[in-house]
C-alpha cells in the first residue's frame, strides 16, 4: 500500500512540474525566463492581508520594494520566487478588492497577471479573434469573458487615443504591442479601470498566493514549513 501511495505522489509530483515547466516555456516569447519558486523565499514570503482565503502581497508595502516599478516580468518573478503569481482578478468582488487597496494608498496603477496570448498554441480556433478571446490570467490559466461584452470584465472605456481598452495604442502608434493587463487610477481620468499595456513598461505589482506552486513546494520540501 506504501509502495503504490508513494508511485501515486511522485507521479503527482512530476506532473506539476512538467506543467510548471510547459508554462513557463510557453509563456516567454522573448526568450527571458519564467522563474521556478525558491523553497525559503516561499517560506519567508511577506502577506500584507489575506483575503477570501489568499494572502496579497503589495510592493508599496514592503519597505525594500516600496517606490520600485518593474516590468512585467520581473514582477511575475517575484512573485513566483515566493510561491505566488502577479495578482489574478477572477471575479468581481476580487476585483473590486483590489482596485480598493490601489485607492486607498494611492497608487497609479499597477501590474495583474492577464496576458494576451502571444506565444506558440494561440492560433486555436477559440481564442480567435485574439484581440477579443486571447486574453487570460496566466497565474490561472483562466480565459477571461471576451472583451467585447463588457459587462463580464472592467476594461475601461477610454485611454490614450480614447478608445475602449483594450486598444493596443503603442503598437498602432509604432512601439510594442500591449499584451499585458494592468490596472491604472484615473490615469486618463476614466476610473480605475484595466487597461492593455506594453509588457516593458514598469510598475508597481500585486503579489497572490498560488496554490499550484505552494503545493509543488511543500511536496518537493517536506521539511520546509510553507
Amino acid at each position: 500500500m506504501h509502495f503504490f501511495r508513494l508511485l501515486q505522489l511522485l507521479k503527482m509530483h512530476f506532473l506539476i512540474l512538467a506543467a510548471i515547466v510547459a508554462v513557463a516555456a510557453a509563456q516567454q516569447p522573448s526568450g527571458r525566463v519564467l522563474e521556478p519558486p525558491v523553497p525559503a523565499a516561499c517560506a519567508q514570503r511577506a502577506i500584507h492581508e489575506r483575503f477570501n482565503g489568499k494572502g496579497y502581497y503589495y510592493s508599496w508595502a514592503d519597505p525594500r520594494t516600496a517606490g520600485q516599478e518593474i516590468d512585467w516580468l520581473s514582477a511575475r518573478n517575484f512573485c513566483r520566487q515566493r510561491c505566488m503569481d502577479l495578482v489574478s482578478l477572477e471575479t468581481s468582488v476580487e476585483n473590486e478588492f483590489i482596485k480598493s487597496r490601489i485607492v486607498q494608498n494611492k497608487q497609479k496603477y499597477i501590474w495583474t497577471s492577464g496576458r494576451l496570448c502571444d506565444f506558440k498554441g494561440c492560433d486555436r480556433p477559440d481564442l480567435q479573434p485574439l484581440h477579443i478571446n486571447g486574453w487570460f490570467w496566466t497565474a490561472e490559466l483562466q480565459k477571461l469573458a471576451p472583451t467585447n461584452e463588457r459587462s463580464q470584465n472592467d476594461w475601461s472605456e477610454n485611454g490614450g487615443i480614447g478608445k475602449p481598452q483594450p486598444d493596443n495604442r503603442e503598437a498602432i502608434q509604432g512601439g510594442a504591442p500591449e499584451n499585458c493587463l494592468a490596472v491604472l487610477n484615473q490615469f486618463y481620468n476614466d476610473g480605475v479601470n484595466w487597461h492593455d499595456v506594453a509588457c516593458h513598461h514598469k510598475k508597481p505589482w500585486v503579489c497572490e498566493e498560488n496554490d499550484a506552486l505552494l503545493k509543488y513546494v511543500r511536496f518537493a520540501n517536506p521539511n520546509i514549513r510553507v
